[in-house]
């Protein structure tokens, strides 16, 4: 994994629901080389990085999608047109889609959503058909859908109090899918229920607290199936 530190310019900061932001930056993106990798941005006064993953990219910009959860990330929603960030980007071991998989779905949970566009993107362009499956609470929560059908992708929301597509959890969104391949990101007990519901391979990216973002502190470590692995490294992006 190779990854570049770099001065980045915020070109818009917008909220899409109460608690979630839609940012992008503009700066080198050379560096980001898959879908589901992460950037690491130094806050002034915060000791530690924020991690937050790519939603998408492109020569000379790339956008995120951050939920408002603590201090840090509220002082990011604060931030205007013309804000310098000093960015560590190109970390995290990302989706691979170099694999027989024909007819892929997607599964998102939350915040887990927006690295599933760029991967939506890359996997379109290959000219496979797309499957989307995206899981909130409520419909107030709900952000991306109409981008993902934009693309072309078929798209099933679901929320847990019904009050927008499928009633319930995204498990109860796969009944009549057909797909031979699932790629997910999202809270680790989504990831436990999709893994159980799913009998075909699949990538899983994870969820954790991050120091260095690069692999260095083992702050991240968990316990997979396949040993302690460093989400930050070995991760976010973990095979089924």
């Amino acid at each position: 994994m190779m990854y570049k530190k770099g001065i980045y310019t915020v070109q818009e900061n917008e909220p899409l629901t109460a608690s979630v932001f839609r940012m992008r930056l503009e700066g080198d993106t050379q560096w980001i080389v898959r879908p589901g990798q992460f950037v690491n941005i130094a806050l002034e006064g915060r000791y530690l990085r924020r991690p937050i993953s790519v939603c998408d990219y492109d020569a000379a910009t790339l956008t995120l999608i951050y939920k408002v959860v603590g201090e840090g990330t509220a002082q990011m929603a604060r931030m205007r047109s013309g804000v310098r960030l000093d960015l560590l980007t190109g970390l995290g071991n990302g989706f691979a889609t170099d694999n027989e998989a024909r007819r892929p779905l997607l599964v998102g949970g939350g915040v887990g959503v927006p690295p599933l566009y760029n991967l939506a993107r890359v996997l379109l362009a290959a000219g496979k058909p797309v499957q989307v499956i995206l899981g909130f609470n409520t419909a107030a929560e709900v952000f991306y859908a109409g981008e993902f059908r934009a693309l072309g992708c078929d798209v099933t929301v679901a929320t847990a109090d019904g009050s927008e597509g499928v009633r319930g959890f995204v498990t109860d969104a796969l009944a009549g899918r057909d797909f031979d391949y699932f790629y997910a990101c999202g809270p680790l007990p989504m990831l436990r229920a999709l893994s159980k519901a799913t009998a075909c391979d699949g990538q899983l990216s994870f969820e954790e607290r991050m120091g260095c973002g690069f692999g260095a502190c083992m702050g991240c470590s968990c316990k997979t199936l396949a040993g302690n692995k460093r989400i930050c490294k070995e991760g976010p992006v973990l095979n089924k």
